[in-house]
């Protein structure tokens, strides 16, 4: 592996290889996630299904099996940490390494609008402990084997709703604000044993989940803020997740990178 004091192998930045790499991706039983999860595979990563819903999970990693991938999909509940303790496990007991967490699972598409004065506790509560605790937990479980190989990507998937201040999801907006915030102070831990840690701040990104409280007139009024003008997909994001997971941004961290069409320019 590289030390802190050689340049990176040009020929891997120029031509980002994630073969042999184990990535877990959370929530990657359906949208964004699972979109992460068969992007990896194809790269020649092996894919970790971290998924709550375990069906789902398995359902995800037989596509990517059978399209020639290598993936396992681990029954993780991301606000439990013995749960997340046993999902570190099997993945070191069948892989022996840990090269990239994808801290993609989290509470949104559920979430019914409203006045923050109208949110219960215990959906607040509910929040931050998947969105904010899930990660932590997350990052802590893996850490041992990323330290073992002096070689880490941690990817966290805060949302550009933070630069927006958008109204009537507070919770989330919290929940998302604090990812970006623990982004910048666990790059400064974990940068001289050679962890990257990165935000990706997504804008409005339409998969296969319904979102009940999301009309087609807001869809458009989002579109039209963008530069580029037309609804975002996951696929848009795929392209960031693989560069912060790679050689290619080796000297990057701590840093949020916003990929929304260009609906804001902070």
């Amino acid at each position: 592996m590289m030390s802190l004091q050689q340049k990176p192998d040009l020929r891997s930045v120029v031509r980002p290889s994630l073969g042999d790499r184990v990535a877990i991706i959370t929530g990657a039983g359906q949208g964004i996630g699972r979109v992460f999860a068969k992007a990896f595979a194809m790269a020649g990563a092996v894919a970790v299904i971290a998924e709550r819903n375990h069906p789902r999970g398995q359902a995800v990693a037989a596509e990517i099996i059978a399209d020639g991938g290598e993936a396992i999909a681990i029954e993780t509940d991301v606000a439990d940490p013995d749960a997340v303790e046993a999902m570190a496990k099997k993945v070191d007991d069948a892989y022996g390494r840990i090269d990239i967490l994808v801290n993609n699972a989290g509470i949104f598409s559920t979430l019914e609008m409203r006045p923050f004065d109208q949110i219960p506790v215990p959906e607040w509560e509910q929040v931050l402990r998947v969105n904010v605790t899930g990660p932590f937990l997350c990052a802590r479980a893996m850490l041992p084997l990323m330290r073992k190989n002096k070689w880490g990507r941690i990817i966290n998937m805060a949302s550009g709703a933070v630069t927006l201040g958008r109204p009537n999801y507070l919770h989330y907006i919290a929940s998302k604000a604090a990812l970006a915030g623990m982004t910048h102070s666990m790059a400064r831990e974990l940068g001289p044993e050679g962890i990257t840690v990165n935000a990706i701040l997504p804008g409005a990104t339409y998969t296969e989940i319904a979102r009940k409280t999301v009309t087609p007139e807001q869809k458009q009024r989002i579109v039209a803020m963008q530069s580029i003008p037309r609804p975002q997909v996951p696929d848009d994001l795929i392209g960031v997740v693989m560069f912060l997971a790679s050689e290619a941004s080796a000297f990057m961290t701590g840093q949020e990178l916003t990929v929304d069409g260009g609906a804001t320019h902070p």
